[in-house]
């Protein structure tokens, strides 16, 4: 591998790693990073900016200097790209072989292949991803379990589904490529490598290079993004507006500027998602020090019906549909059980409950976690679109959001009881002991959890201790009790696992924990302090 300038790669180089890491490849990625390093540092400084000015007693509302660009009523995003005309089921997961072969196999539309939240950032899964999207589009993939000895392929004379790509968020680093001694925004390079090897690849197939952006707080962030594809296009001779982009509404500032974020897209734009589970952590997040207004019921309390989520749901349907875009539905995290028809029954009412709710507020589709969902939801849209290819023409008028409904918090019904702390606490570590071990899709309790859930789990646990809450049945939520809590459920968690419990990991989920938890600083992101930990 050819040396470049000022460009340091700290990773190991395996097999076939020299593939993804051309000198090509890391040219471009140098060009990212040195174009666009210094703004993504700065639009992180305008974050802890407004979170200071949030923990003073200030609030969010939707921007007066771009109130001219939310009222013209004349500009459309960009038209679909081809395969993201219907996108009435996709599924997500992150882009190890099996899961890679398996998406495109599953009969859903677009699959998202996630080397954000559902994916662990270790250096083998990031080159690996990228060597598997690119085998998937030359059709060279195939993957064997060394434990079942099963095979997987892809099949060979149907359509696939069409593959859109998420990097990481703005916060994210790549620590095992230096660019002039600085460590690389995580974002960009995943980006930066999935355009050079695969643009031309779904080019040639009639599809094109396709991305869902997450994590985003501002229109600002999405200029960022809107300008890296522009030099990224020019440099790879790709024309503009080749790239389409969906964006995840996760975070709640961003809720307040759906419009501006499909406006600095708008040439690349293919619409936005409401991304929920971390929307809930934003939220929590944002007015974490804020007392009792902000103070959400536990987790699993906490339901898409709940008013500031409906007016959420329903701005998004509204603000995708006024200006061309699709509207992507939430994540059903659900997987089916071999053993329990009992736990399916229920659980895929559920299911079916939540994609009728979206396809009647006129999302275009919506997502799943596990190939067998995928039928269901395919079912519910199919009932509402018919052989039409999304419900854009549905303009949703009705709609009428405030600032004030979106920041209804207190409104959501539900109660903290002691054993909605204990599954706080339960599902983090299991989560947490998992991704330090390379998986970021982990199975728990039949649901398909991401770094999402260990995010709402985590920050509910420092709010309750923070604001003094104290449990239904009247026990303070302190830093001793939770302590105390911790260690009854690694116990369980010992016990239940036996032979398959990892003591170094979880050793190290509890360290983490605390150290996320039982500080009296809070951390914006579980996830930053663990990177760090990771070779």
């Amino acid at each position: 591998m050819a040396a470049l300038e000022g460009i340091e790669i700290t990773g190991p180089l395996n097999e076939r790693y020299d593939e993804i890491l051309t000198p090509e490849a890391l040219s471009l990625l140098a060009s990212l990073q040195r174009e666009f390093g210094g703004r993504r540092k700065e639009l992180l400084k305008a974050r802890e900016e407004r979170q200071q000015r949030l923990s003073a007693g200030g609030t969010l509302d939707f921007l007066p200097e771009t109130a001219g660009v939310r009222a013209d009523d004349s500009w459309r995003v960009a038209e679909a790209g081809r395969g993201l005309e219907d996108r009435r089921v996709e599924i997500t997961g992150p882009t190890d072989r099996k899961m890679t072969i398996n998406a495109l196999n599953s009969g859903a539309k677009v699959w998202l292949a996630d080397f954000e939240d559902a994916n662990t950032p270790l250096w083998n899964n990031m080159i690996e991803g990228q060597l598997s999207l690119r085998d998937a589009l030359d059709r060279t993939i195939d993957f064997t379990d060394e434990r079942t000895g099963k095979s997987y392929a892809l099949k060979a004379d149907e359509e696939l589904a069409t593959i859109v790509v998420r990097p990481r968020g703005w916060h994210m680093e790549e620590k095992h490529l230096l660019v002039d001694g600085e460590p690389m925004s995580g974002s960009l390079f995943d980006f930066g490598l999935y355009l050079f090897h695969c643009a031309r690849r779904q080019l040639d197939k009639g599809k094109g290079p396709y991305f869902y952006l997450p994590k985003m707080e501002s229109h600002l962030e999405a200029r960022l993004w809107n300008d890296a594809f522009n030099l990224a296009q020019d440099e790879l001779e790709i024309p503009r507006g080749t790239i389409r982009a969906t964006v995840l509404i996760e975070t709640i500032p961003a809720a307040f500027e759906m419009e501006e974020i499909l406006y600095e897209l708008r040439d690349h734009s293919a619409g936005l998602n409401a991304g929920r589970w971390d929307y809930l952590f934003s939220v929590i997040k944002k007015f974490r020090d804020r007392g009792e207004e902000f103070i959400l019921p536990e987790r699993n309390a906490i339901t898409m019906t709940a008013p500031f989520m409906r007016a959420y749901t329903e701005l998004l349907v509204r603000t995708c549909h006024k200006r061309g875009a699709h509207a992507i539905g939430g994540m059903a995290a659900f997987i089916p059980s071999r053993k329990d028809a009992e736990v399916n029954k229920v659980a895929l009412e559920k299911v079916r409950a939540d994609k009728t709710r979206e396809s009647g507020d006129g999302f275009d589709g919506s997502w799943v976690a596990h190939p067998d969902l995928v039928p269901i939801c395919r079912e519910v849209f199919d009932g509402v679109l018919g052989d039409k290819p999304n419900q854009r023409d549905r303009l949703r008028e009705d709609v009428k959001v405030a600032a004030s409904d979106l920041l209804n918090v207190a409104a959501t019904p539900g109660d903290i009881t002691e054993a909605g702390l204990r599954g706080n606490i339960d599902v983090a570590l299991r989560y947490l002991a998992a991704w330090l071990n390379g998986s970021g899709a982990v199975a728990i309790h039949n649901l398909m959890e991401d770094a999402a859930t260990a995010e709402i789990s985590r920050s509910q646990v420092w709010q309750w201790i923070y604001n003094g809450v104290s449990t239904k049945e009247g026990q303070k939520i302190t830093k001793e009790w939770v302590a105390e809590l911790l260690d009854e459920e690694l116990a369980k968690i010992r016990a239940e696992l036996g032979d398959a419990y990892n003591e170094p990991r979880y050793e190290q989920a509890v360290a983490l924990f605390k150290q996320v938890t039982l500080a009296d600083e809070y951390s914006e992101f579980l996830t930053t302090p663990a990177y760090e930990t990771m070779p």
